[in-house]
């Protein structure tokens, strides 16, 4: 092992990045630090990876706002090091840097620095830091498939797309969003004849763009824009704590953000495709109410969508297998395609049940397992979870449904616009939306008039429309004069454990998640509800680093946290699964008008927290999930912490909740037919009907509540 580092002392060749630090001295820092915080071993060092070029992509691309703290980091190493009475940063040999380091690893600015070099190294080549790959080989990681790239599928359909002076004045129908329920809408309302007008927020970007960079994407929160979340700037939210609020930005989890691009959130989505049980829509009756809960029954049963849920699992397609399923969840259809082949780790932990007597089962996927609907086979990469698939297997909105609505040539699509409000007339009734959008940074806006509309904006976005579009008869919001729209916001507390084990498990081989069980999804004594435990998904290198550090397994910087990687990675596996939260009146979506976004639109104003029972279940997970690795040989065990009450309300891409179906309107936003109460024209068929959220992942219960809705609307 090399532990000098004569590249952080020496000459060097210009950089771009030395235009930004004016001082030479920071500059000789700079590298030195690069070099220590991931130094040279048997694989480059942070440095010689590129670290220098990802940091100038990032400061004058991404975060130039983040110039200051960078170098106030410089700042603060070298503090620490005159204070021992030392020589410059870079005149130290690597050990002496390294013991300079370990005295600042809980220094925020420090901290958050060797974390963003750490990132470039794992990233993705393209972002700079990690030329060619070196980390990746050094962890024995790949996202290519064993057998690798298939040609692309055909291009999606696009000539339906409209500009703002394409739009029509009127149209049979609106649908905002389109995602699993807005997708669903606008192929249901074109195939039965009628014009549709679809309002997307997001774009269309390409699945190349949406299927490579490992720190942009849903599934990393490094502080960089998702390609699939509006930009920080702009776009703020505001969360109420105590008595004050602070604003939020979509970087921030607690923004609870849901992917904004044609498909939603199906566009980069895990896929799991479970169906809710029958105790899913009966939790109040099955288990009372908790105090401080707002539980209650759905106003429909499983039998009602059991036939929609197959429907569902045939029109968009989803490989897996009944064997071992004990959701009690029956079925009068089985799935249109075989589960995928099982994984490394999937197979040990199977084997592991059998010895704990847990019963399991494919996990469903809303993935072909073999050619389907036109569409490729998945090829198992490694990059799924959080990304486009570049062969265009992964089975969303955007590839199905609303491919079928815009093929009818009756359907309209309107990227990058928002919808600002619904509108109605003077007695009350609706009339159409009032759109906004920007051309080359000029701001339009546009009153579309329409026999129907139907709202599936994602649950937060959804309740902001209603609350944003007051009439005469509903000054508070449509919908809201008993002041119900917005309550109830739920997503999915996650339980689960990260094993280690003594020899390497993994595979890399994709989706990841192969194996589940349904065992501890109700009647487990003592607790309310429950849910789903399946292993991971396959992480990025930068996911596998943020799982091992946050679990306290790897070191800040040096070769300890390389040699970390190298060992831990191939031995990691985690199990996780969503638990049934229980539902609170005071988890809500307001507007606070004393925000606004870049359009003048209130934005939404988020309140209250998760049950403090869903802790318990929670912790009653975690405990399973740790039980099973150890059954398959996991020798170091580490459980998923609680989430603390008081940091908001949960939400993220499994929102819920907020215009719940129900049979009374003091109580609920909807009817049964999810029909906003007092309006015959307008509906909700997005996961903002969903009384509970189950424990498992809801798209498909969307998708299937979608078909129904629409049936009603045709039959109606």
């Amino acid at each position: 092992m090399n532990n000098e580092a004569p590249a952080a002392t020496g000459q060097h060749a210009a950089e771009p990045i030395d235009g930004l630090i004016p001082e030479p001295a920071e500059r000789l820092l700079l590298r030195a630090l690069l070099d220590t915080i991931v130094p040279e071993d048997d694989y480059p060092s942070a440095l010689q990876s590129g670290g220098l070029r990802f940091l100038y992509g990032v400061l004058t691309g991404d975060r130039p706002e983040w110039l200051d703290r960078v170098r106030r980091a410089l700042a603060v190493v070298s503090a620490a090091t005159g204070s021992r009475g030392e020589v410059t940063f870079d005149r130290l040999d690597i050990d002496q840097r390294l013991a300079v380091l370990d005295t600042l690893s809980d220094d925020p600015d420090y901290r958050w620095f060797a974390l963003l070099v750490t990132d470039g190294f794992y990233a993705d080549p393209a972002n700079g830091g990690n030329d060619d790959a070196a980390s990746w080989d050094m962890i024995g990681w790949t996202p290519d498939p064993a057998g690798g790239w298939p040609s692309s599928s055909a291009p999606i359909d696009r000539s339906g797309w409209v500009s703002r002076d394409g739009l029509l004045p009127h149209y049979d129908a609106i649908v905002i969003g389109s995602g699993a329920g807005g997708g669903v809408a606008a192929c249901v309302l074109a195939e039965s004849g009628r014009r549709v007008l679809v309002v997307e927020r997001g774009d269309f970007p390409t699945a190349d763009f949406l299927a490579r960079d490992h720190l942009r994407n849903a599934r990393t929160d490094v502080g960089f824009d998702h390609r699939t979340a509006p930009s920080t700037r702009g776009n703020p939210r505001t969360l109420q704590l105590g008595g004050s609020a602070v604003e939020l930005v979509p970087t921030d989890g607690r923004w609870s953000n849901n992917a904004m691009t044609v498909g939603g959130g199906t566009r980069i989505y895990g896929a799991q495709a479970w169906r809710f049980a029958p105790e899913d829509f009966q939790m109040a009756s099955t288990y009372g109410v908790p105090e401080g809960s707002a539980l209650v029954d759905w106003p429909i049963s499983y039998a009602d969508l059991e036939p929609y849920y197959g429907r569902a699992e045939r029109e968009i397609g989803v490989s897996g297998s009944v064997i071992g399923d004990t959701s009690g969840a029956w079925r009068s259809t089985d799935y249109p395609m075989p589960p995928l082949p099982i994984t490394r780790p999937g197979q040990l932990l199977a084997d592991a049940a059998k010895r704990l007597e847990i019963s399991t089962l494919a996990v469903p996927l809303l993935i072909n397992s073999k050619p389907y609907g036109g569409r490729n086979a998945c090829v198992q990469c490694a990059q799924c979870v959080g990304f486009a698939c570049p062969v265009e297997a992964k089975n969303g909105a955007h590839n199905t449904v609303l491919a079928r609505a815009l093929a009818t040539g009756r359907t309209s699509l309107l990227l990058g616009t928002r919808a600002e409000r619904v509108t109605t007339d003077a007695r009350g009734r609706v009339s159409g939306v009032t759109l906004v959008g920007d051309i080359g940074g000029s701001q339009w806006r546009a009153q579309v008039d329409a026999d129907e509309v139907i709202i599936s904006a994602g649950a937060i976005e959804t309740a902001r429309l209603l609350l944003n579009s007051p009439s005469d008869q509903e000054p508070d919001g449509l919908g809201n004069n008993q002041d119900q729209v917005g309550r109830h916001l739920q997503g999915h507390v996650y339980a689960g454990a990260l094993g280690i084990f003594p020899d390497p498990v993994n595979d890399h081989v994709g989706p990841g998640a192969a194996v589940a069980t349904n065992d501890f999804r109700h009647h487990n004594p003592g607790i309310i509800g429950g849910g789903m435990l399946a292993n991971e998904f396959v992480p990025t290198p930068v996911g596998y680093h943020s799982y091992l550090f946050g679990a306290g397994l790897l070191t800040l910087h040096g070769f300890e946290a390389k040699r970390g990687m190298r060992h831990l990675v191939p031995r990691m596996q985690r199990v996780v699964g969503p638990i049934q939260e229980l539902t609170s009146a005071e988890a809500r979506v307001r507007l606070d008008r004393g925000v606004r976004d870049s359009f003048g639109i209130p934005v939404v104003r988020l309140s209250g927290s998760h049950h403090p029972e869903d802790n318990r279940t929670q912790a009653f997970l975690s405990e399973r999930a740790a039980d099973w690795l150890t059954a398959a040989g996991a020798h170091r065990v580490i459980k998923a912490p609680a989430r603390p009450l008081g940091v908001g309300p949960s939400g993220g891409q499994h929102q819920a909740g907020t215009c719940r179906m129900g049979i009374d309107p003091k109580t609920s936003v909807t009817d049964p037919h999810g029909r906003v109460w007092g309006h015959d024209n307008l509906r909700v068929v997005d996961g903002s009907l969903n009384v509970t959220n189950g424990g498992v992942n809801p798209v498909l219960t969307i998708f299937a509540n979608a078909f129904r809705v629409m049936d009603l609307m045709l039959a109606e």
